[in-house]
């Protein structure tokens, strides 16, 4: 396309062909237009799907031939990661309308929405898309550990995003910096009281996994809820609830830990998760969470993010969210041997 938006009509990732490939992150095939036939290849990058490369063959490939096309299609995810930093045109590729200010911010902060790795496979979700105010995740993996945290501001618009612009700021400073996360949930907590003076805060779960052993560090700042899946069974993972960061003046914050076990996925969802109302009123609600996280247990941690997300959106029969939706979805593999 050489005319803004740069992009065609979406495509429904439910019913196409193009959209069951993305899902399943499988090669799938279909007749083309005309003669041959149309491969359509996902594009991911360590576990982050970026999108489907379609290819029009003369005829079905072979194994050899579906090798080629998914080392190609890698390729061709690093290309894009890299020549997003020179580009707008992939970015908006993929919107369907403009974005809000505040959700043109907040989506700058994000990082990429799924993470594999040998010992864990971790995906992300933000809802509305396109008019998201003060909710946010984050994430960043070294040799030994794996940082996720979870945030769910004050408020919505830009006053929002820049409440949790700064919150998430003070963080990543303080982990580049090699503190653990105490510090680095105290030196954000600073940050917000000097700015807004206790009138502005921001609720946080800071999570760090010892890639070695499965301890997972955590610090809850009255932060939104983490919920395990075990052999079938959705647990709440009960912590000692701390204030939220920015509250008061130097507050004290301290770090408790459980581990994680081959097996397990953790989800952490903001409020608006849970707290969401039907056209009727009627709240969604930890029964209706613990199920589509089971019902989900089958799907990769990224697409059960999204499928968690999309049954959200679906709730609301068209309707918009009134919150802030964060869904956030981890798969313990293992520990490193």
């Amino acid at each position: 396309m050489t005319t803004l938006p740069h992009t065609a009509k979406p495509m429904l990732i439910r019913t196409s062909t193009a959209g069951r490939a993305f899902t399943a992150q499988q090669v799938l095939l279909e007749p083309a237009e005309g003669e041959g036939v149309a491969a359509y290849v996902p594009v991911a990058v360590r576990g982050d799907r970026l999108g489907v490369l379609m290819v029009t063959l003369p005829e079905a490939p072979g194994e050899s031939a579906r090798q080629a096309l998914t080392d190609l299609a890698t390729v061709l995810g690093y290309e894009l990661v890299v020549v997003e930093r020179d580009t707008d045109l992939y970015l908006q590729a993929r919107r369907r309308e403009r974005l809000t200010l505040a959700a043109e911010m907040q989506w700058q902060l994000l990082p990429r929405r799924g993470c594999a790795r040998e010992e864990s496979s971790l995906g992300g979700q933000l809802e509305p898309a396109y008019t998201i105010g003060g909710d946010n995740f984050d994430w960043s993996a070294s040799t030994d550990h794996l940082t996720i945290t979870v945030s769910n501001g004050m408020g919505s618009g830009i006053r929002a995003a820049l409440l949790t612009n700064l919150a998430i700021s003070a963080r990543r400073n303080a982990r580049r910096a090699g503190l653990g996360l105490v510090d680095q949930a105290c030196l954000a907590d600073q940050a917000l009281y000097a700015e807004y003076g206790g009138a502005e805060h921001v609720a946080t779960l800071l999570l760090r996994f010892e890639l070695s052993t499965g301890r997972v560090a955590v610090v809850d700042a009255g932060s939104p809820h983490l919920l395990r899946l075990r052999d079938d069974r959705v647990d709440l993972i009960p912590f000692e609830a701390q204030l939220p960061l920015g509250m008061f003046d130097r507050t004290d914050y301290h770090e408790q830990d459980f581990h994680v076990e081959a097996g397990d996925r953790l989800g952490v969802v903001s409020d608006g998760v849970r707290t969401a109302l039907s056209p009727g009123g009627v709240e969604y609600g930890a029964t209706n969470l613990d199920r589509i996280i089971r019902d989900s247990r089958n799907l990769p941690a990224p697409e059960a993010a999204r499928a968690i997300s999309t049954e959200l959106l679906d709730y609301h029969e068209g309707t918009d969210l009134i919150d802030d939706a964060v869904v956030v979805c981890l798969d313990w593999t293992g520990t490193r041997h």
